[in-house]
């Protein structure tokens, strides 16, 4: 069976990255570890001059997206981007493909993680928005200041730690379910 999506990944990484990489992503290239790729999304951490980076590239329905935990690659500019491209090019099979869990296989504290893990806030946040609920309403009935929720949903697709976004992904989870709750009786 054809994996659609790693084509359109493969073709899209191919227009916008240089095959060739440059002398700063020469060492980086293949060096990567926790490589998961699920659906048009990539994801690997690597060590750099300065810790262990979490670098990333989506393809959404618009436009291929990446960023680096790196100080300079919040845009996904940076070399460790550029090495990721190169090294899911020559490697796409050391990525582990890892398909995302149904929010209905939920029976655990760890199938929470589990389908958290693959979840972004930005995501819980837009279908919340479907059931009429806004950013400004659930960060409200939190308790938590809109930017502050703005500055979580930032941090976590720029591949930054921010104590809040887990339980912030879980209050989301169990808005999300209580609505279809009420929906179904």
């Amino acid at each position: 069976m054809a994996d659609t999506e790693l084509a359109q990944l493969q073709r899209t990484i191919k227009r916008q990255w240089s095959r060739v990489p440059s002398q700063k992503a020469r060492p980086y290239v293949n060096a990567f570890f926790a490589a998961v790729r699920t659906g048009t999304k990539i994801t690997a951490k690597v060590v750099g001059n300065h810790g262990t980076y979490t670098v990333s590239m989506q393809l959404d329905t618009h436009s291929l997206t990446s960023a680096c935990s790196c100080y300079i690659g919040k845009h996904g500019h940076c070399h460790h981007c550029e090495a990721l491209a190169i090294t899911f090019l020559r490697e796409p099979g050391v990525f582990k493909v890892v398909t995302p869990q149904s929010v209905k296989s939920v029976q655990s504290l760890p199938d929470v993680a589990g389908y958290l893990q693959h979840r972004t806030l930005d995501a819980l946040l837009k279908e919340l928005k479907t059931h009429g609920i806004t950013q400004t309403a659930f960060a409200e009935s939190i308790g938590m200041n809109t930017q502050h929720l703005s500055a979580i949903k930032v941090s976590e697709l720029r591949n930054r730690s921010f104590h809040a976004l887990g339980a912030t992904k879980l209050a989301c989870l169990w808005a999300l379910e209580h609505l279809g709750k009420t929906k179904r009786a």
